[in-house]
């Protein structure tokens, strides 16, 4: 299903089509230790190394925006630390493969010069190495981007998602470019990548969280799109879309999961209780996929749904 022509479609007409299709999910909350009282929530998805399962986790404070991103192994149904594993003052980690290089990212906060507790702004930081032991800095982000994401291509070239706000993006929109190697990976990157059109209206936004290669050699997107309601609450649901990396286009955005797929649980601040963060997908052999998620900034979930990306791959 590619975009035809027409008006952009808003978070509660999406929301209509979500709660008018009936599907099968199936829940699971992640159960973590070894991090004393802290929260651990926007979660990657589940990857294997070194003949284990492992994912980042975003580990902070209640009242807290200062976190660390840790790497988590699973032992007897509970999510640990890895052991003698560095960790990252970092938030919202992402993961991707390159060429056989792991490829890791996550927000850094950047505080006020007189004010060490303040936060003025953000900046994506990328680490990668063959090991998780090894990892080293390699680029950063423009001051104040969030949800930059990279993609190994059929082609062998990286596709870089970013999402520019402002004069070009408003509140949030998602760019694409495509280089031909890490080492091109520069702020200037960042900043030219172009901005995909008609995926939000003015008054909403979103972002891309992780990005797969189909088998038709398209690129699914798993993201997020926003929205304030008319109280000033957020709401943030998980979604996906298509896109043709040589053409740039793209199918139209589609809700998978929302806060109501959860049980009701503790929240980081009341106007986040509506909020979910996509981390990453899983795909199955059945038609099904597993999708890791944080809930409310205070929580970890992992919802068994079908395949969203099976379609964009007929």
């Amino acid at each position: 299903m590619t975009r035809s022509p027409g008006k952009t479609a808003t978070c509660n007409e999406l929301l209509d089509t979500f709660y008018a299709n009936l599907r099968t999910v199936h829940v699971e909350k992640l159960v973590f230790s070894g991090v004393g009282k802290r929260d651990v929530y926007n979660i990657t998805a589940p990857f294997a190394h070194d003949g284990e399962a492992v994912i980042l986790g975003r580990v902070e404070e209640r009242d807290s925006e200062f976190s660390q991103v840790f790497f988590f192994t699973r032992r007897e149904g509970v999510w640990i630390p890895r052991p003698h594993t560095h960790t990252y003052n970092l938030q919202d980690p992402c993961v991707t493969l390159i060429k056989g290089e792991l490829i890791v990212g996550g927000v850094e906060v950047i505080t006020a010069a007189d004010d060490p507790e303040r936060i003025v702004s953000w900046a994506t930081q990328f680490y990668r190495g063959y090991r998780i032991d090894s990892m080293r800095h390699f680029s950063s982000g423009p001051g104040t981007m969030k949800d930059i994401r990279l993609i190994e291509l059929q082609d062998g070239r990286i596709g870089v998602f970013t999402r520019p706000q402002g004069a070009r993006g408003g509140r949030g929109q998602i760019g694409f470019t495509i280089i031909d190697s890490l080492e091109e990976l520069s702020e200037q990157t960042f900043l030219e990548a172009e901005v995909l059109q008609d995926q939000f209206v003015p008054e909403e936004w979103g972002g891309a969280n992780e990005a797969q290669l189909l088998k038709n050699g398209h690129v699914g997107v798993l993201g997020h799109i926003a929205c304030f309601d008319r109280l000033g609450q957020k709401h943030y649901y998980s979604m996906v879309f298509s896109l043709n990396p040589d053409t740039a286009q793209t199918t139209p955005v589609k809700i998978i999961a929302a806060r109501s797929d959860f049980p009701i649980g503790p929240g980081k601040r009341p106007d986040l209780q509506d909020v979910i963060f996509s981390g990453g997908l899983v795909r199955g052999d059945n038609g099904r996929a597993v999708l890791s998620v944080g809930v409310s900034d205070a929580e970890a979930y992992q919802i068994e749904i079908p395949d969203p990306f099976l379609e964009y791959e007929q």
